[in-house]
C-alpha cells in the first residue's frame, strides 16, 4: 500500500510494527476493523536487530528476531491488515477524527489510534557498537544475559539500571565489569550498596568504552580513563551491555497526551487508554519497567480490545 486517500477514515491506525503493533493489528483485524499499521523506519521495532529469542513462548528452540517479526507480520496481514512504509511527524490527536501526518507527506484520519512506537535503547555511539548489536553488544540483560555463561563482560552506566542489571547478570557471567565515567554511582543507595557489595562484580571508577573490537562478535573492548585519557585494550571481555537508559518514541504525541518527565506516556490504571478519548497505547511507550517483547504483546492485545469497545460505544451513542 503506497498511498491513502485524504478523504478516507480509518477505524483504526496503529503506529508501530513491532510486537505491541503487531499483536494489536491481529485482534483488531480479527474484529473486522481493517487496521492500517505505519511500519515506521524500523519495521518489526528492536527485535529486528536481536539474534536469538529463547524467552517468547512458543518456540521450544528459540526463533531468530528477524524471523518471528517476520511471521508477525505475515500472520497480521493474512487476516486483512494493511502496512504503510511511513511514520507519523505529526498529530492532531483532539480532532474528530484524528488527523495524522506522515514522513512521506500523507495525511491520514482515523477514528481511534493505537500508538506502539516503542523506545530505542540509548548507546553510545560507536560504529563498533552499532555493528555488533545482536553480536555481543546488548541493550537488554533481561533478553541476552543468558548467552553469556561463563565469560566476562562489561556493564556500562551508574545509574539504578546499570546496578540492577549488573546484579543480575552475575546470574550467567564468571565476572561482570560495571564501567562508571564517574567516580560514584547515581543508582539509589539500596542498589548502589547491593551491586557494590555483589563479589562477581567489579566496579572501574572513572572509566567509559572508547571501542568495541572484533570482527563478527565482541572481542574485547577498549576502555579509556576520563581522567587522564589513557586507554586500555581489555580482551577478556567477550560481551558489553549498555544502561544508560532508553528514549520513548513519543516526540509527535507528547505535547498532546499525558507523560512522564522522560516522554513515557502514561495510561489509564488496568488500561491502555491515554487521556484523549480513542488515543490508546501499548508496549514499550509506555512501560519503562519490564520492556519485554511478550508483555509488550500483551498489551498490544489490551489496545485492541480497549479500542474496538471505544468504537463501539461510538457507536452506541453512550460516548465510551
Amino acid at each position: 500500500m503506497s498511498t491513502e486517500s485524504a478523504d478516507r477514515v480509518e477505524d483504526i491506525i496503529i503506529c508501530g510494527s513491532g510486537p505491541a503493533g503487531l499483536t494489536a493489528a491481529l485482534y483488531a483485524a480479527r474484529a473486522n476493523l481493517r487496521p492500517l499499521v505505519l511500519e515506521g523506519m524500523q519495521p518489526g521495532g528492536q527485535l529486528t536487530i536481536t539474534t536469538d529469542v529463547e524467552n517468547f513462548p512458543g518456540f521450544e528452540e528459540g526463533i531468530m528476531g528477524p524471523t518471528l517479526m517476520d511471521t508477525m507480520k505475515k500472520q497480521v496481514e493474512r487476516f486483512g491488515t494493511r502496512m504503510l512504509l511511513d511514520e507519523v511527524t505529526e498529530a492532531d490527536l483532539s480532532a474528530q477524527p484524528i488527523v495524522l501526518r506522515t514522513a512521506n507527506g500523507q495525511t491520514l484520519r482515523t477514528r481511534a489510534l493505537v500508538i506502539a512506537t516503542g523506545a530505542t535503547a540509548r548507546y553510545l555511539g560507536l560504529p563498533n557498537e552499532i555493528r555488533l548489536q545482536g553480536h555481543g553488544v546488548s541493550a537488554c540483560a533481561t533478553c541476552d544475559g543468558f548467552f553469556f555463561q561463563g565469560v566476562e563482560i562489561a556493564v556500562v552506566g551508574g545509574g539504578d539500571s546499570a546496578a540492577e542489571e549488573a546484579n543480575f547478570l552475575t546470574k550467567f557471567a564468571s565476572r561482570v565489569h560495571l564501567l562508571v565515567r564517574r567516580d560514584a554511582l547515581r543508582a539509589s543507595k539500596i542498589m548502589a550498596d547491593r551491586v557494590m557489595k555483589n563479589p562477581k562484580v567489579t566496579i572501574h571508577w572513572n572509566t567509559e568504552v572508547a571501542d568495541v573490537l572484533g570482527a563478527k562478535e565482541v572481542e574485547g573492548i577498549r576502555v579509556r580513563d576520563t581522567q587522564t585519557g589513557a586507554e586500555t585494550d581489555w580482551g577478556h571481555i567477550k560481551g558489553l551491555f549498555l544502561a544508560i537508559g532508553h528514549k520513548p518514541n513519543s516526540d509527535p504525541f507528547v505535547g498532546q497526551l499525558d507523560h512522564d518527565e522522560t516522554g513515557y506516556l502514561v495510561t489509564q490504571p488496568g488500561s491502555t487508554r491515554t487521556n484523549l478519548p480513542g488515543v490508546f497505547a501499548a508496549g514499550d511507550i509506555q512501560d519503562h519497567t519490564y520492556r519485554q517483547a511478550v508483555t509488550a504483546a500483551g498489551s498490544g492485545c489490551m489496545a485492541a480490545l480497549d479500542a474496538e469497545r471505544w468504537l463501539e460505544a461510538q457507536e452506541a451513542g453512550d460516548g465510551g
